[in-house]
């Protein structure tokens, strides 16, 4: 709860200064999603080659992230979100400059942009260090909402790319990201007390306990999931029922802004009802919801509607996996949320790439989500098979799954 305690508990600019990065960041990574169909047409790409250009940054910033949770430990998170951000800065800039000419550089570009991705495991830590246990969960809401800008980029991209050229968007978009540079040297500052680096040993001894690689399954459905539909369905929207970019983009928005707002109504019900239960339910949903627009349903708005139903299981999904984590791996979470992040983006990258494959081979797209559905559902018997000795262990204290 936000009130007085709080904002003298912290320190309110980095709080907003790391928002502010992180949601000007997630827009410049999810901008290849909405703008797939102009890019594609510019291109002459096929239905593979669309699905892997709009899933590389997923996979780059997947990546990235731990890379950048390293440098967060050994530069502090400040001087790790400076360089970030002149590198994201850069590669705008250089895309206004010298163009797009060849798939090639456009994978080039794709990579480039998962430096945007990472900006996850630095506007975080960076917001969290200044607070006490009891404000972290509000404290990363309001950093981790920076998760929106992926609607951003939905909402203007394919209209500016329209009116004003592809190349144009890339400049636009540095405006903002400039600005929200700008605000972080001035106001944002590293916490006072900065835990020691962790070392490259505790990945690999949290990588020992089984119950890590389920919590990275997980996540790699539910933000995979997310992700993978917030990069793929302008392009999915175009092909499957012929709307413009500029509507496709809009349609896209309404799923992604649908998945993002609900993660921590996710985390509050698995509070309420159960970790373990509350992502059962939201395994089934999403399941559910991608096995019935597999069969190609026959007009646009049926299936925005079983999208925007989808995109709330997965987003709500999120906030539930994050209320687990921490219960099983406390002093461990530094290593896990990197972990578990980057297992994430390898989630949405399957999604988005796959779908392309699907399309490119049998004309339909029907197979990438039954694909991704199989692994929810491979997921839910995972939460079944563990939850006996999770609630027996150390859930029977955490309460994880009130059955």
């Amino acid at each position: 709860m936000i009130n007085r305690a709080f904002l003298k508990a912290g320190h309110t600019p980095t709080l907003l200064s790391a928002f502010f990065y992180f949601d000007m960041a997630f827009m410049v990574w999810a901008l290849l999603g909405p703008l797939g169909v102009q890019l594609s047409h510019l291109l002459h790409l096929t239905p593979s080659q669309k699905g892997l250009m709009v899933a590389l940054p997923i996979l780059s910033g997947a990546l990235l992230r731990v890379v950048f949770g390293v440098l967060v430990d050994r530069l502090h998170p400040r001087l790790t979100g400076i360089i970030t951000q002149c590198i994201v800065l850069a590669t705008l800039v250089g895309v206004w400059l010298i163009g797009i000419h060849s798939y090639g550089e456009m994978l080039i570009l794709g990579l480039l942009l998962g430096v945007a991705g990472a900006s996850f495991a630095v506007a975080l830590p960076l917001a969290s260090r200044w607070y006490p246990p009891e404000y972290q969960g509000i404290v990363l809401g309001i950093a981790g909402a920076g998760n929106s800008g992926t609607v951003l980029a939905a909402l203007f991209a394919p209209l500016l790319a329209a009116h004003f050229g592809i190349g144009t968007v890339f400049i636009i978009a540095a405006i903002p990201v400039a600005i929200a540079f700008a605000t972080y040297l001035a106001f944002a500052r590293n916490a006072p007390s900065q835990p020691p680096p962790k070392q490259l040993g505790e990945y690999a001894a949290v990588l020992g306990h089984g119950d890590a690689w389920w919590f990275m399954l997980f996540y790699g459905v539910t933000f995979g999931g997310f992700s993978g539909l917030a990069s793929s369905l302008t392009i999915y929207f175009n092909g499957q029922y012929g709307l413009s970019a500029i509507t496709a983009g809009y349609c896209t928005a309404a799923c992604v802004f649908a998945g993002s707002m609900v993660r921590p109504v996710g985390g509050a019900l698995a509070d309420r009802i159960g970790g373990i239960r509350a992502l059962s339910i939201m395994y089934l949903v999403a399941a559910a919801a991608l096995i019935i627009v597999s069969v190609g349903l026959p007009v646009f708005w049926m299936a925005l509607a079983v999208f925007v139903v989808s995109m709330l299981a997965f987003g709500m999904g999120n906030g539930a996996v994050f209320q687990l984590v921490p219960q099983r791996f406390r002093r461990e979470i530094g290593v896990m949320t990197g972990l578990v992040g980057m297992c994430g983006g390898v989630g949405g990258f399957f999604l988005a790439s796959s779908l392309g494959f699907a399309r490119q081979h049998t004309g339909s797209y029907g197979a990438g989500f039954l694909i991704f559905a199989g692994l929810a559902l491979v997921a839910l018997l995972g939460l079944t098979s563990v939850k006996s000795r999770w609630r027996t262990t150390w859930g029977a204290s955490a309460d994880v799954a009130r059955v």
